[in-house]
């Protein structure tokens, strides 16, 4: 188990009611952060908030329901967690699924849908929180995916939102600087609520989940041979957010079991 040094700092994640993003904030709990969490649904987030003020004290998590696309709500819970804890010095954006869909079957509200979810989801959080951040010296970490840069054609929308919000990402790490960092993940095949739904519809349910999972590896050529684990990403994202990664910015790391076949 990996801990990072984040005592008497404090990091927001959004999406954090699940999946990596969940990941994320119990590996930021048990390295010493207070973390803020967001998500959209609501009765989901209280039961995960139970959870962690059990497991981490109540003190050291603070949670809201609201859309990243509404940008009142994501400033008012920026106003929410300086009254809360007082500051800011790392945010997570780790929001939004993919949409399955070819150029031919992609239809126009598809598009503006895809693209608003992907980039303003960036865009309000980082504007709402900048002011913090910069006064921390603090950094951001975005959840991206491989598909930035190595698109998939039954993916066409989600790869080409990807990849813009890999360049906003890059350009935003050369405006921010010196005072934030800005870094990215790009995942690969993640063990996530998505992989589970696809799991319980597959064709032979006599397959156990890791055959299943095994075989979906193979099928995708990821030299590791499995899916990643939630906690794997969460350590990825934890040092890019860390002291540890003090002097890097405008990068991204991969998260993908050797999946990437660009240099």
């Amino acid at each position: 188990m990996i801990n990072f040094d984040y005592d008497n700092r404090v990091a927001v994640v959004t999406g954090g009611s699940s999946g990596i993003g969940l990941a994320t904030v119990r590996v930021l709990l048990r390295s010493g952060a207070r973390v803020a969490l967001c998500a959209r649904n609501e009765g989901r987030l209280n039961d995960v908030l139970s959870v962690l003020q059990r497991d981490f004290g109540n003190d050291k998590v603070f949670a809201k329901s609201l859309s990243v696309l509404e940008p009142e709500e994501v400033s008012s819970f920026a106003k929410d967690v300086e009254n809360r804890f007082g500051q800011c010095d790392l945010l997570v954006n780790n929001a939004g699924q993919g949409r399955v869909s070819t150029f031919a079957d992609t239809m126009d509200d598809d598009w503006r849908a895809e693209y608003e979810l992907k980039l303003f989801s960036q865009i309000y959080p980082i504007r709402a929180f900048q002011p913090m951040l910069k006064q921390a010296n603090g950094a951001i970490v975005a959840v991206n995916s491989l598909l930035a840069y190595q698109p998939e054609p039954h993916m066409v929308c989600t790869s080409s939102a990807r990849a813009g919000v890999q360049n906003l990402l890059k350009s935003l790490s050369i405006e921010l600087a010196p005072d934030i960092r800005v870094n990215s993940v790009l995942l690969g095949l993640v063990e996530s609520g998505q992989w589970t739904r696809r799991f319980a519809e597959r064709e032979d349910q006599n397959q156990s989940r890791s055959e299943w999972y095994g075989i979906l590896a193979k099928q995708k050529g990821i030299p590791l041979a499995r899916l990643g684990d939630p906690v794997e990403a969460a350590n990825a994202i934890a040092f890019l957010g860390s002291t540890s990664a003090s002097y890097i910015t405008g990068a991204q790391l991969e998260v993908s079991g050797g999946l990437s076949r660009h240099i």
